[in-house]
């Protein structure tokens, strides 16, 4: 381990770049520190806040009373069974950094997931996706600490207890430390069926046809560049934690009350998921929105961006703006995608 300091604004290690102090901070290299760290901290009655990325996450002004851990640990290794192999990575590694050696080594099965800020860990926390794929579809293993038992365990897929952009280590953020995740990829040529159309356009295909594997990862790069969902310090629209609302899943009721104009997309349930930039710009919210330094994205209206020396309490002003517009259009209630920490909606 080792300690940054005290006072150290966070702000400056997050991509929305809003958040005060923390009381102190350290950077762990390994899994063995990483778990040492944290049950250290948990026998002395320490306050404990995990950080990746950074990219999934509004701080407050205040900052945090907490211990700040910055995982750092990296490492990946293959297990390889004719075409197929586990790939299994560090929680500190850089998630795109990931994708972008699996598919330059031949492996498919995360490509359409190119571009995603952050962290290997937080991708099976978030149970991440784009394009039509999910993180859950290819985790076959996360290796966590418990620290309620203060042991080390390996979660199959169904123990993750994924759900949209959900997962119980979101639902237990106190009790799991993410420490490695395994992921079941193809030795393929070609990507996974396209399943998102504007996708498909990109690749000039179909839908449901596939097509080289770097092919989908430059389209999705591409896509997403012209959304400001890449990362670029010079550019504010990209100063952000990608959607901060998740697209609602509506009961059949709720969905029914929605405009005829209103995308819809059924889910294995029976519920409909509904587009939440849809909502948000319906509402009477256009890209760009906002005259302050807290604004929607000029080029996606799901992201709320810094302007540049915009704090905590400016970006949830704006976010609960939105929130109230929808539910008093659609009587639709949005719910934040990034962790708030030492906030509220």
């Amino acid at each position: 381990m080792t300690a940054v300091g005290a006072g150290i604004p966070l702000a400056q290690l997050t991509t929305l770049r809003v958040g005060g102090p923390a009381r102190a901070m350290s950077e762990v290299a390994d899994a063995d520190e990483l778990v040492a760290t944290v049950l250290a901290a948990d026998r002395a009655g320490d306050q404990v806040m995990l950080l990746g990325g950074g990219s999934n996450v509004v701080v407050a002004d205040d900052g945090v009373d907490a211990l700040v851990i910055r995982i750092r640990t990296t490492g990946r290794t293959v297990r390889q069974a004719g075409d197929d192999a586990e790939v299994t990575v560090a929680a500190g590694e850089p998630w795109d950094d990931v994708v972008e050696w699996t598919v330059g080594e031949g492996w498919s099965g995360l490509e359409t997931l190119s571009g995603i800020p952050g962290s290997c860990g937080a991708t099976p926390f978030q149970n991440v996706g784009a394009y039509g794929r999910e993180i859950s579809q290819v985790v076959t293993t996360v290796r966590v600490l418990d620290r309620l038992t203060g042991t080390i365990a390996d979660l199959d897929a169904a123990g993750c207890g994924f759900a949209y952009r959900d997962s119980v280590f979101r639902r237990h953020r106190d009790r799991y430390v993410i420490l490695a995740a395994t992921f079941r990829l193809r030795r393929d040529r070609l990507g996974d069926d396209v399943r998102y159309a504007e996708l498909a356009t990109a690749l000039a295909i179909a839908v449901g046809q596939r097509a080289p594997a770097p092919d989908v990862r430059q389209a999705v790069l591409e896509l997403r560049r012209g959304k400001a969902m890449v990362l670029d310090p010079a550019d504010h629209d990209t100063w952000s934690v990608g959607s901060f609302f998740t697209n609602p899943v509506l009961a059949p009721a709720a969905a029914a009350r929605l405009p005829a104009a209103a995308p819809r997309y059924r889910q294995p349930d029976g519920s409909t998921k509904t587009s939440a930039a849809w909502l948000i710009e319906q509402a009477g919210f256009p890209r760009g929105y906002g005259t302050g330094r807290a604004r929607l994205s000029t080029r996606h209206s799901l992201a709320i961006t810094n302007r540049g020396g915009a704090t905590a309490a400016e970006v949830l002003a704006l976010a609960r703006e939105l929130r109230d517009g929808v539910r008093r259009t659609f009587a639709v209630d949005l719910q934040p995608e990034p962790i708030l920490v030492g906030c509220s909606l």
